[in-house]
């Protein structure tokens, strides 16, 4: 076993500080007494891939996005379940130590709380815009249950890939033409600003996990965030078929079998970009990664990724960017 590293206190101090300068309030800052208007799109074409769908109209498109939209918001109430498990489950490591380092997962945990709020209220104001019918398939806690199973290192690994991609689709938000929702746009600004405090954070804390692992713990680590990159592969399978059956429930019935099929790859595309590639497929990511594995593991996880990158959506294509860290 390798000799654990010390506790890098600066690193979490820039986190803390950073924390207590862009705290924001979910009524004051990002909701401000609006509500949805049905007009607008709520993720953008880059994301949802809705521009791809010629035979769509534009009111169809639109509806499309507001789908994708609320899928979302209720895969973020998802994922953050989880992460704020595992996060207090990581800060005892700082109990009766780093009292920085402490506070800096303190204070994520608290965050997270807040993201899984807004979240569920993004849920509850789309839901009242929307006609009946649209179901969410997952299950928040028998998924965090699951996750939680697997190893420390593999959850990190896949929670970094999750905060990461919050960070890209920030940028996608912010790209001109879109027919945004201004509502939305905000709540990819706001989440942005605390996730990627977070996404350091979780760096610090994945590379302290793996310096304890012996060789062949951080080889079941590796099998086991491939496990989980496919649990979320088969959420998004899921829920991509849900999708389309709700959208072709209100708009889409006289839609030919061929343009079905095409609309359900579409939107699966779009899924398997939105929370996968865009957060496996970051340099960063790819950084912390290729330092803790080896050449062989490497070529396990790309070997897993394959099928999907190449079913990525065509809007997808430029898909990597720069990191930004408010």
């Amino acid at each position: 076993m390798t000799t654990p590293i010390p506790v890098q206190t600066e690193r979490y101090a820039e986190c803390v500080g950073a924390s207590k300068r862009i705290r924001w309030d979910i009524d004051q800052d990002v909701l401000r007494g609006r509500e949805f208007d049905t007009s607008h799109k709520f993720l953008p074409d880059s994301m949802s891939g809705v521009d791809q769908l010629e035979f769509l109209s534009e009111d169809e498109a639109i509806f499309l996005s507001q789908i994708q939209g609320r899928t979302y918001a209720n895969i973020f109430g998802l994922v953050e379940r989880f992460i704020n498990c595992k996060v207090l489950e990581l800060s005892e490591f700082h109990w009766t130590g780093d009292q920085v380092a402490l506070e800096a997962l303190v204070r994520f945990s608290d965050e997270e709380l807040k993201h899984q709020e807004l979240f569920r209220r993004i849920e509850r104001m789309i839901a009242s815009k929307m006609p009946q019918g649209y179901n969410f398939l997952a299950e928040p806690n028998a998924v965090a249950a699951a996750v939680l199973s697997k190893s420390t290192w593999a959850v990190l690994g896949v929670t970094l890939m999750i905060e990461l991609f919050t960070q890209t689709h920030y940028l996608k938000s912010i790209q001109p033409g879109s027919q945004l929702s201004p509502l939305f746009k905000d709540v990819f600004l706001y989440h942005w600003k605390e996730e990627s405090q977070h996404a350091r954070i979780d760096e610090l804390e994945w590379v302290r996990e793996n310096v304890g692992l012996s060789a062949e713990e951080r080889n079941q680590a590796v099998d086991e965030m491939i496990a989980l990159v496919g649990a979320v592969d088969g959420i998004v399978n899921a829920q991509a078929a849900a999708d389309v059956g709700y959208f072709l429930s209100v708009k889409g019935a006289a839609l030919s079998d061929q343009k079905v099929k095409l609309l359900h790859d579409q939107v699966l595309r779009a899924y398997r970009w939105q929370y996968i590639l865009s957060g496996i497929e970051e340099r960063r990511f790819q950084k912390v990664l290729s330092a803790m594995i080896t050449g062989e593991q490497m070529r396990r996880i790309e070997a897993a990724v394959a099928p999907l990158i190449a079913s990525a959506a065509p809007t997808a294509s430029a898909r990597v960017h720069p990191i930004l860290e408010f």
